[in-house]
């Protein structure tokens, strides 16, 4: 009996994994230099942070996007729910995967900075607190700060998004490719906007962002493929309750 021909990878797949993987090859050799300090240290002084409590970084790109990523949150729950416009392409499960890698995204995101000792720049000595410098992969070492910084929390109010473009993304259909792609683009840099405004207001390491973004990411594709796995189960079980036909004489 001859094997089936095994699918090959979706191009958007190969593409979203090899920046991935860049993005965390990056990541680790700027953790790697102890580049966190050092840039933190052009944008800080003992005095603290200048652009601490700048109104556009600290009203409009802190608070304000904070409030507006919770009414998109909202949103894409009631579009799961009662669909409309472009979430009419999509079946149940796909919105269904969306809230779930959005969540879950939010979730893990959480989860590490209730466990992370690592607290902001802001806090250090250096910078007028009174912390002192410990990695953030140093785990179970205390700075003597707050902690809870890492990673970057609010960068996350954009980079969970990135489980709303994987259904258009992963697409066979052209049109719906592009439209997961605009998506995606506009999500990344909706993220780097918000984590370089804090990492100015000296609330994050420019680190910070990237492992958020990459924390999102993982979470987002692991749940992308739980939910195709689960949509495939049903049509496979199905084919093997079918018995043979039986051969013609």
């Amino acid at each position: 009996m001859n094997c089936p021909p095994l699918a090959s990878p979706h191009p958007q797949a190969m593409a979203s994994l090899w920046l991935w993987g860049t993005l965390l090859v990056l990541t680790l050799a700027w953790d790697a230099v102890g580049a966190d300090l050092r840039a933190m240290t052009w944008l800080g002084s003992p005095q603290g942070f200048a652009w601490r409590d700048h109104w556009w970084l600290s009203s409009v790109l802190h608070n304000g996007a904070k409030q507006l990523a919770v009414l998109v949150y909202v949103g894409v729950l009631a579009m799961a729910l009662w669909p409309r416009g472009i979430w009419r392409q999509l079946p149940p499960s796909q919105r269904l995967e969306i809230a779930m890698g959005i969540t879950l995204s939010l979730v893990v995101v959480t989860a590490i900075k209730r466990i992370s000792l690592t607290s902001c720049p802001w806090d250090l000595e250096a910078f007028g607190g009174t912390a002192r410098y410990v990695s953030h992969w140093t785990w179970g070492v205390s700075d003597g700060g707050g902690g809870s910084c890492f990673p970057g929390g609010h960068a996350s109010s954009a980079f969970a998004f990135m489980a709303l473009s994987l259904p258009w993304l992963m697409s066979m259909d052209k049109d719906q490719q592009r439209l997961g792609r605009a998506m995606t683009a506009a999500i990344l840099l909706i993220g780097l906007v918000l984590g370089l405004a804090q990492t100015l207001r000296g609330a994050h390491y420019p680190s910070h962002t990237a492992w958020t973004a990459l924390f999102c990411a993982a979470t987002a594709w692991a749940n992308h493929v739980f939910f195709a796995r689960l949509q495939s189960r049903p049509l496979r079980a199905g084919l093997a309750l079918v018995p043979p036909r039986p051969a013609k004489p």
